[in-house]
């Protein structure tokens, strides 16, 4: 069974940066689509961003679009999300996901427990 973890969430000031990290185990993720989504407080969750398996096709959601990038090192197993230029309404636990699909139609399966990212002041 494909399993996931996030890693790399923190504290972190306006205009700073945060690189996560989502770790597969069970499965190599070489076949797999990898979405990062968030979830705020109060609010439903939301698609971030997602990229191919041979890293060959990303995309973004508008509000992260110039400031977040998604890549992958499928020896390491594992996707990153580099978040610069974060602000607050970045606030979100993070969670990545694992679909056998094109992003376009991805079904999400296969979900990491989230890693809380905080932009304050």
């Amino acid at each position: 069974q494909l399993q996931l973890v996030e890693s790399g969430g923190g504290l972190v000031q306006p205009g700073g940066s945060l690189r996560l990290s989502c770790a597969a185990s069970g499965y190599t993720l070489d076949y797999y689509v990898i979405g990062w989504f968030r979830q705020a407080p109060g609010k439903e969750r939301e698609g971030v961003s997602c990229i191919s398996s041979d890293a060959g096709s990303t995309n973004y959601a508008d509000s992260v679009k110039g400031r977040f990038t998604i890549s992958r090192d499928n020896a390491k197993n594992t996707v990153y999300l580099q978040m610069n230029s974060l602000k607050p309404e970045d606030t979100a636990v993070y969670y990545c996901a694992a679909a056998s699909q094109p992003c376009y139609r991805a079904k999400f399966d296969s979900w990491g427990q989230g890693t809380q990212v905080t932009v304050t002041s």
